[in-house]
């Protein structure tokens, strides 16, 4: 076993861990897929995570984003952001401008899996690996989550996501939210000639058959070609029964999901990573619980409330006509996730 003793071991190398391992401590993260990571995710970031990124050094390519579009049939509304500009990104862009100001950092990157944790007055071992403290940035389906017993089995309705990219010149400069009876499409553009499309839902299949409950948006598509496989994810919710666990903390998707209805999960990864980062230089792991709570409170609420709703079939159906009745609510509700 290595002697070495580092301040901080993040399991998982996607956004939440890599916005950790930039704190500017001793850190090594600990990711075993190789390469660029992937991910179905909607790529859509609302302008509170483009300033996130850019505190981080991090400047994505990607495509601007101006505001939020809800269709259902003919009705359509829109609310324009009001605090910034997004950016439509792919996930794969996003990853490699992660990774290199993490190697500009000089932070090791170690193609290795944590498999087991133990955990000492004063710090942590993992394999041959010794730190202050584990980050769990594992994901939604995190092992190490599992390890420390924090994970929760309390039933939920589940959903799944499903995303593919095309090659089409983007619709306009929002994201489209087109709304069926259980799911949701949502198309982002990611570049002057592709649009990503995310097919969140209650039922599972595959992308074609998903897309055929969108038959406005299957015809804008048709004769398009595909250029990225169909990745999916789910199920989404993960309950959690905290979020410390002595010196474990869990950031991102492991630190419990909700949903991505409201498209704002890399922006609450960012926010709730600064505040990890916060506690373990001030040595208070235990105040992150309160951080965690603190600061996704927003964001869980607007969440599960539209949740909420979306699973009562006379309340699904009204969402987006009370958005176009009722367009500064919308607007409002909009500027709070994007912020």
């Amino acid at each position: 076993m290595s002697d070495r003793m580092h301040d901080v071991l993040v399991a998982g190398g996607g956004p939440a861990g890599l916005a950790v391992a930039q704190a500017g401590m001793d850190v090594v993260v600990c990711e075993k897929r190789p390469g660029t990571l992937d991910k179905a995710c909607g790529e859509g970031l609302m302008p509170g995570a483009v300033r996130a990124l850019a505190a981080l050094g991090v400047e994505p390519a990607g495509h601007p984003i101006d505001g939020i579009t809800y269709r259902q049939g003919s009705l359509v509304a829109h609310a324009p952001f009001r605090s910034g500009t997004g950016l439509g990104v792919r996930r794969t862009s996003l990853h490699d401008a992660l990774r290199s100001a993490v190697s500009r950092a000089g932070v090791p990157v170690l193609s290795c899996p944590v498999t087991d944790v133990f955990q000492y007055d004063d710090h942590v071992r993992a394999g041959a690996l010794r730190a202050r403290y584990l980050v769990a940035a594992d994901g939604l389906h995190s092992s190490v989550r599992d390890l420390v017993g924090l994970t929760s089995h309390r039933p939920s309705t589940p959903r799944w996501g499903l995303r593919c990219h095309f090659a089409v010149a983007p619709f306009g400069s929002a994201v489209e939210v087109t709304w069926a009876s259980r799911s949701e499409a949502y198309v982002t553009p990611v570049a002057p000639d592709t649009i990503g499309v995310a097919i969140l839902s209650s039922v599972r299949g595959g992308f074609t058959d998903q897309l055929a409950a969108f038959p406005s948006l299957a015809d804008r598509l048709a004769g398009a070609q595909p250029v990225s496989r169909v990745r999916g994810a789910g199920p989404l919710r993960q309950r959690t029964s905290g979020r410390v666990a002595g010196r474990v903390l869990l950031a991102g998707d492991a630190a419990g999901y909700v949903d991505a209805l409201t498209g704002e999960g890399l922006a609450l990864s960012l926010t709730t990573a600064a505040e990890l980062v916060r506690c373990v230089l001030a040595d208070r792991p235990g105040d992150y619980e309160r951080a965690w709570i603190r600061t996704s409170r927003r964001s869980r609420w607007l969440t599960e409330s539209l949740l909420w709703a979306r699973h009562r079939p006379v309340l699904g159906r009204r969402i987006v006509p009370a958005a176009v009745r009722a367009p500064w609510l919308f607007a409002a509700a909009v500027d709070q996730l994007a912020r």
